[in-house]
């Protein structure tokens, strides 16, 4: 029984991992994932949530199954020529 864990842009680059996975039964909410996949490494700020592909919060639960991606805020807005 696991969750599956994904980190993108930087934070794939800073924690040298893409994706992982850690057991479902020791994580209630997206927080524990964090700490989980990634131990002491404290979660940024500006952190962004998504379990199975919808915006989530650190405080959001997870289940057994999940996919929980991890990502900086992406930046950016209309060009203007």
């Amino acid at each position: 029984m696991a969750i599956t864990v994904k980190f993108f842009a930087s934070l794939r680059e800073r924690l040298g991992c893409s994706e992982t996975s850690v057991e479902a039964e020791q994580a209630g909410t997206a927080a524990d994932v964090w700490r989980l996949a990634v131990g002491d490494e404290p979660a940024p700020g500006n952190l962004l949530v998504a379990i199975n592909m919808e915006y989530a919060t650190l405080e959001s639960t997870v289940e057994d199954g999940d996919e929980v991606a991890f990502f900086p805020p992406v930046t950016g807005g209309a060009r203007e020529d």
